[in-house]
């Protein structure tokens, strides 16, 4: 994500939305990252001085700093190619079963458990969710 974001900002400032749907018609719509996994890296990428955001009607405009270009031109020019591919439909399937297994596991947990349990429940995938993030945020 992070790589894919200074790489978009090194042709041009662009909005957060903007961002999600260029990476999307680049990818072919393989990959649309989501809100929820580009406003944090954003945030991120602001507070290690590497993007600025001005408001503009409202809305930010993110831009890179000198910083950030210098950190964007070490990078790939279009890092989200290896998204696009689309011959890894295994790695697909994989996770669509992953999800669906853990959808059902949330679902019992939400429907018969405890008021305890559910609180547990929500605790593991608050969890999940932050360290698939910084998954995204770790450097190669």
């Amino acid at each position: 994500m992070r790589a894919s974001l200074l790489a978009l900002l090194r042709e041009r400032p662009m909005h957060g939305y903007e961002m999600i749907t260029e990476i999307g018609e680049r990818t072919g719509g393989v990959w649309r990252p989501s809100p929820g996994s580009v406003y944090p890296t954003l945030q991120m990428l602001e507070e290690e001085g590497l993007v600025k955001a001005n408001e503009e009607s409202g809305k930010k405009l993110f831009e890179l700093t000198e910083q950030g270009r210098a950190e964007a031109e070490q990078n790939s020019p279009s890092p989200w190619d290896e998204a696009g591919r689309r011959d890894d439909w295994e790695a697909v399937q994989e996770v669509g079963a992953a999800l669906a297994a853990v959808d059902h596991a949330v679902r019992q947990v939400m429907t018969t458990g405890t008021e305890e349990q559910r609180t547990k429940g929500l605790a593991v995938l608050a969890e999940a969710k932050k360290k698939l993030y910084l998954i995204l945020a770790e450097e190669d």
